[in-house]
């Protein structure tokens, strides 16, 4: 092949040229020359597969007579004005147009694709109603939950460990607590605290008060209980209240579509997304937390978390910046003044989903005034699009420090994971559309979040969970 003289590279030469005759061929609505070509393109393809299937190189001689009339077909192509010039200004034409078509295509893969991962499957819906149904009907649980009240003095107890999970789905928080009890050396001392909001409140409890998970103790609340969150306080509570912004995600027709769906999504101005910003003033007695987010796997034993010196940062987590394109410049719009001036570009981007708090060193920089100031300066959403993590990084600038990468591996829902990082990783994390609970999700790594689950649970079979 390197060769020049190769027989085998003459032919694949003449392939190539062929197959772009044929389109122009077509594009002319010649669909005879189109045919004769092809017919010898298979030809020639059939000769080069013979010899590699032997092993041996295409001789002079049994190529001959494909080279020859392959040529004379290329020859015919030029009596057809198939010249060059023509040739190069088609099959831009051609290409412009595929191109055309593939951003079409991409574009309702990814709305496709987005609505896909908002959905809520009709067995988590039915699950969710059977529970709250349940809470309500059954006064035994609730008197229960009332004789549980020893649990109150373990909820601020720094002398445990306390995880939190902000959430309102309630198999993926199940198997947050129950993955993390079952990797628990001393589960007796593991705290979970779960907040929801007021649709999925009675189910959460309900679910948490039906089963047990190891000794762990799990207490559940719902953010519209907390006095202190109101527009007055919260910035993405009072820009909710802003017509822009209510036009922005939730209209959907005041630019033309030129905004991308993904970042419209009225989810970005969830609280239970945006709660993480607040959990010094939702935990006021804690000093020390770990933070998880639902689609989470835990596979080892957290507590050595707890004693990790975070050398007087806030926050502890995992670095994604391996390459370029989870370093800042790539959340964040270094065109604006402000991002310019205050922030490196090049600076490592970290993950939320597996987080370290130091809620002592938190209140004392008062980190959450930061967020405040970011997310009131983004109320044109000029200095970022959507999410939590770009006010995260922007919050915690330099007051993040970087823990191993095998206590938080990601990736596990929109990519392909080394499976040697999955064995070792105390945190996997399903970040991305395809979450394991969805159908979309992906097959290889659904068994390792399905394990945590007991499908064999009478109300999950009620509802179809599998």
């Amino acid at each position: 092949m390197l060769s020049p003289d190769s027989v085998a590279r003459q032919l694949i030469e003449q392939i190539s040229l062929a197959k772009a005759f044929v389109v122009i061929s077509k594009e002319s609505n010649n669909l005879q020359f189109a045919w004769e070509l092809s017919a010898q393109i298979r030809n020639s393809q059939i000769l080069l597969s013979n010899a590699a299937l032997r092993r041996a190189p295409l001789t002079t001689t049994e190529a001959e007579t494909a080279i020859r009339d392959m040529a004379l077909l290329l020859f015919q192509a030029q009596h057809l004005h198939y010249d060059s010039s023509t040739m190069i200004m088609r099959l831009k034409a051609r290409i412009q147009g595929l191109e055309e078509q593939m951003n079409s295509v991409s574009e309702k893969s990814s709305k496709y694709g987005q609505i896909a991962a908002e959905e809520i499957p009709k067995s988590l819906y039915c699950l969710g109603i059977s529970l709250t149904t349940e809470w309500f009907r059954n006064s035994n649980i609730q008197q229960e939950l009332k004789e549980k009240k020893q649990i109150a003095a373990k909820l601020s107890d720094n002398n445990l460990y306390h995880f939190c999970v902000f959430s309102d789905n309630i198999l993926a928080t199940s198997v947050v607590v129950n993955s993390t009890s079952l990797n628990s050396k001393y589960p007796d001392t593991v705290v979970f605290h779960l907040v929801t909001d007021e649709v999925n409140y009675a189910a959460m409890k309900a679910w948490f008060s039906l089963n047990s998970f190891n000794g762990v103790t799990v207490d559940v609340q719902k953010f519209e209980d907390f006095t202190w969150l109101n527009a007055s306080y919260v910035p993405v509570l009072k820009q909710l209240q802003d017509s822009d912004t209510q036009n922005y995600y939730f209209s959907g027709n005041n630019d033309n579509g030129k905004t991308p769906i993904k970042f419209r999504n009225p989810k970005y101005l969830s609280m239970l997304n945006h709660l993480r910003f607040y959990i010094p003033e939702v935990f006021p007695a804690l000093k020390k937390l770990v933070f998880l987010d639902d689609d989470v796997v835990v596979q080892k034993d957290l507590s050595a978390l707890f004693t990790k010196d975070l050398n007087g940062n806030v926050n502890g987590a995992v670095e994604t910046c391996m390459e370029t394109f989870h370093r800042y410049h790539k959340y964040l719009n270094y065109s604006h003044p402000l991002i310019r001036a205050h922030f490196d570009p090049d600076a490592c981007g970290w993950a939320f989903g597996m987080n370290v708090f130091d809620l002592v060193e938190w209140r004392k920089r008062n980190v959450t005034g930061i967020y405040h100031y970011w997310q009131e300066k983004n109320v044109d959403r000029t200095l970022w699009k959507l999410g939590t993590l770009p006010p995260g990084l922007l919050t915690f600038y330099g007051l993040t420090e970087p823990l191993d990468p095998m206590w938080h591996v990601l990736g596990l829902g929109y990519t392909n994971v080394d499976q040697q990082l999955i064995e070792k990783g105390a945190v996997l994390h399903y970040n991305g559309n395809s979450k394991p609970w969805l159908k979309i999700g992906m097959e290889k790594y659904k068994p390792l979040w399905d394990k945590y689950i007991d499908y064999g649970h009478p109300l999950l079979q009620q509802c179809n969970v599998h």
